[in-house]
């Protein structure tokens, strides 16, 4: 069998599992430091940002970068 790596890191993550481990890992205050969006500072929820991240482009990168380097430290 010869099974095809994924180039992107982000495959198999949903935008929900990437929010709660963000979540686990900073919590909603210190996440909404490291990216102060409405959605992580005012009234934070799962479903809020899940919403604002689908819609906004630039927001969700932030997101999925901050991601990638929480998930890249803690693999170790």
């Amino acid at each position: 069998m010869n099974e095809e790596k994924h180039k992107d890191p982000l495959h198999g993550k949903t935008l929900e599992m990437v929010i709660n481990h963000l979540v686990e890992y900073y919590g909603w205050e210190h996440l909404g430091n490291k990216i102060p969006i409405r959605c992580f500072t005012e009234n934070p929820s799962i479903k809020s940002s899940l919403t604002f991240l689908r819609k906004t482009p630039w927001a969700r990168k932030k997101v999925e970068e901050l991601f990638l380097r929480v998930a890249g430290t803690t693999r170790k």
